[in-house]
């Protein structure tokens, strides 16, 4: 790794420390109030949802986020798979009937995705990064495709920003991810943050 990359992951892995560990502590109540929220909607489950997500160089870790499903939504996926809207081996329904009142709204605003928080200052993921992939999505990857296993996976992405990023297929979504991950910089990053909550509010969250 060149020197200039050793200076942008050190830098980086401070940044996703120090904001990770000031946003939970100022957003620790709002995480009370989602997680009880969650809970009351549907009380048949955790109002936090664990999943098993690959990370870099294929390492495996548990993500975080708060339950937008039924119980049981897992299960019910194959029976689902024909309402699939993605291609490649991306799953995603815009509808998603597994899909509880308040977890519809969590994904449209991507208030779901706050406790990954724990996993950036754990140090599983960065802020940006391309999205972690499922286990069973990886094992459909072509030996290119697993090229975005190169780095931490982030909780945006140069993918996330785009106005149409439902409609990106999934091989130009690779692209964009591989792109990103030939010209990452400090910069570049900044740039995807301060798009993200911007794209989240005028697209919502799939």
């Amino acid at each position: 790794m060149s020197t200039q990359k050793t200076c942008y992951t050190q830098i980086k892995r401070i940044f996703d420390i120090f904001f990770s560990f000031i946003g939970l502590a100022i957003l620790s109540p709002v995480f009370i109030i989602i997680g009880l929220a969650v809970y009351l909607d549907d009380p048949h489950g955790s109002p936090v949802f664990f999943q098993s997500r690959i990370g870099k160089d294929g390492k495996p870790f548990t993500m975080y986020k708060f339950r937008t499903m039924v119980k049981g939504a897992e299960e019910m996926k194959p029976d689902m798979q024909k309402l699939n809207e993605m291609d490649g081996p991306v799953f995603k329904i815009k509808k998603d009937p597994r899909m509880t009142h308040l977890g519809s709204y969590l994904r449209r605003t991507g208030l779901d995705e706050l406790p990954q928080l724990f996993n950036i200052l754990r140090g599983d993921m960065s802020f940006v990064g391309p999205r972690p992939p499922l286990p069973e999505e990886v094992t459909c990857y072509s030996e290119y495709q697993k090229q975005r296993l190169s780095v931490l996976p982030g909780l945006t992405c140069t993918w996330q920003i785009m106005p149409n990023r439902n409609d990106i297929s999934f091989y130009d979504w690779v692209e964009m991810d591989l792109d990103y991950i030939a010209h990452r910089s400090v910069l570049l990053d900044l740039k995807v943050i301060c798009k993200t909550p911007m794209a989240m509010i005028h697209k919502g969250g799939r």
